[in-house]
């Protein structure tokens, strides 16, 4: 596999996947809510590139088209595959895209535990099996990997460099028979990294994945990384979040320069009903080939988050999207999408 290179995610792509939230899942109590966000997602996506969503049964594929209908959206961009499905955060059980030196795509399957087996994911697990025969999807190499990884636990610059964190990555939950040179050896190997920079500060309260990177810190174009930044001593965060930006400070491009930094800002403590501290985190953005889309939650600082990370993708719109309904269930608006780089579709976009 050292052939394939994982692309950074501003790659050009064919589509974006989501897996459609439904009544069998943790957001029935609030499915009203988080559809809207999911109707939101399908209108700026859809009137930009392709969408691939994941139905769990015949009734929601209706109903997903029937939103589509309503919403008078391009349904040729707009692939519905069914699939049995325990939830809806595709970032971490849809396929990792590995790109050739042609550009031709492979589609991997890595194992899926849900976080190191906190909730039920045997449904989730074999989601990207029924993906890859669907129709929409192109005649190209797919591979079922053992190893157990999550789309949002890795950041590539797609020059040959991920970023990782070691609560993650080298949690016992997840590969305890490997040590942190096998993994990183598999990490290489699999989709093409020359190095693995390992981190080993940052959290966020209420996060169920261990620390996924995609919640702390993400690589940009022209050796920048966006960083989530707590400037508050009295928050929980502030001496973890402190010390992985002091790490960030230390970190080296291949050719040995420092990287650009762009902090983004810290939100008020976002809680549930029941009291506890919601994820809320302005780095969790998705992006997509001319826009990106950042999760808001009603906050003083969405819009110096919105003008952070128009500095890092000067050459994209950015858009806000409300997210807090999504946290409500631990993760945003990243965690719930994965990007299908070009190539991966048998259409180009209609």
């Amino acid at each position: 596999m050292s052939d394939y290179t994982l692309p950074a995610e501003w790659a050009k792509q064919d589509a974006i996947m989501l897996t459609w939230p439904h009544a069998a899942t943790d957001w029935a109590p609030m499915l009203a809510q988080v559809e809207q966000v999911y109707r939101e997602l399908l209108k700026a996506i859809a009137s930009r590139q392709q969408l691939v969503i994941i139905c769990h049964d015949a009734k929601v594929q209706q109903q997903v088209a029937a939103i589509i209908a309503e919403l008078q959206l391009p349904a040729g961009r707009i692939h519905l595959v069914q699939a049995p499905c325990n939830d809806t955060w595709a970032r971490d059980h849809g396929p990792i895209t590995v790109l050739d030196k042609n550009g031709t795509p492979c589609l991997l399957d890595f194992t899926f535990t849900a976080w190191g087996d906190k909730f039920d994911a045997n449904l989730d697990n074999d989601i990207n099996q029924q993906l890859f025969q669907a129709d929409c999807i192109a005649d190209i190499p797919k591979r079922k990997i053992e190893l157990v990884l999550e789309g949002g636990g890795i950041e590539s610059d797609g020059k040959g460099s991920l970023l990782v964190t070691k609560k993650c990555l080298l949690n016992p939950n997840r590969n305890p028979q490997l040590s942190q040179a096998e993994i990183e050896q598999q990490l290489c190997q699999h989709l093409g990294m020359q190095r693995v920079l390992w981190l080993e500060h940052g959290y966020l309260a209420g996060d169920d994945t261990d620390a996924h990177i995609d919640t702390l810190v993400r690589f940009a174009p022209n050796d920048t990384l966006v960083y989530v930044s707590c400037d508050d001593p009295k928050d929980e965060h502030f001496r973890e979040l402190q010390a992985m930006a002091f790490e960030l400070t230390d970190l080296k491009t291949l050719d040995g320069k420092p990287y650009h930094l762009i902090p983004l800002p810290w939100p008020a403590a976002k809680f549930s009903a029941d009291g506890e501290r919601l994820p809320a985190s302005y780095a969790n953005y998705l992006i997509l080939n001319d826009a990106v889309l950042v999760p808001t939650y009603h906050d003083s600082q969405d819009t110096v988050a919105l003008a952070q990370i128009q500095r890092a993708y000067p050459d994209h719109q950015v858009i806000g999207v409300h997210c807090l309904p999504l946290i409500h269930q631990y993760g945003s608006l990243h965690c719930v999408s994965m990007q299908l780089p070009a190539g991966v579709l048998k259409t180009t976009q209609p």
